[in-house]
């Protein structure tokens, strides 16, 4: 029986969030992709708590990007959630890419988030 998109999606985020797991030290950035939006939060795993927080809705992005769903606003995302990590002190994180392949727009914000001073 072939999985459908969204089911082969969900297969692979469980079988990475098996070996990603976020601790104080070096929170979990995890990427969430849908048709129109992308969206990126860091979380801390031993507290079950949201750290920082973006995507292409926030209300500093919105003004800029035209369309949410293309590879220069993921990049734009990926900027600002370094610069309010690093901000917090927060230079090191695990990616979590979310059962996506790291492709496209996933790629997109991760390089921009590297280039802007994140170690993962």
């Amino acid at each position: 029986m072939k999985l459908t998109r969204t089911e082969s999606i969900q297969r692979r985020h469980r079988r990475v969030r098996r070996q990603v797991f976020g601790t104080p030290e070096r929170p979990r950035l995890a990427v969430f992709r849908s048709h129109q939006h992308i969206y990126a939060q860091v979380i801390d795993d031993t507290q079950h708590q949201t750290l920082v927080a973006a995507s292409t809705i926030d209300t500093e992005l919105k003004s800029e990007v035209n369309s949410g769903s293309n590879c220069e606003a993921s990049a734009q995302v990926g900027k600002l959630i370094a610069q309010r990590l690093l901000a917090k002190g927060i230079e090191k994180v695990v990616f979590d890419r979310g059962g996506n392949l790291y492709h496209g727009r996933v790629k997109a914000l991760a390089e921009a988030a590297r280039e802007a001073g994140l170690d993962f």
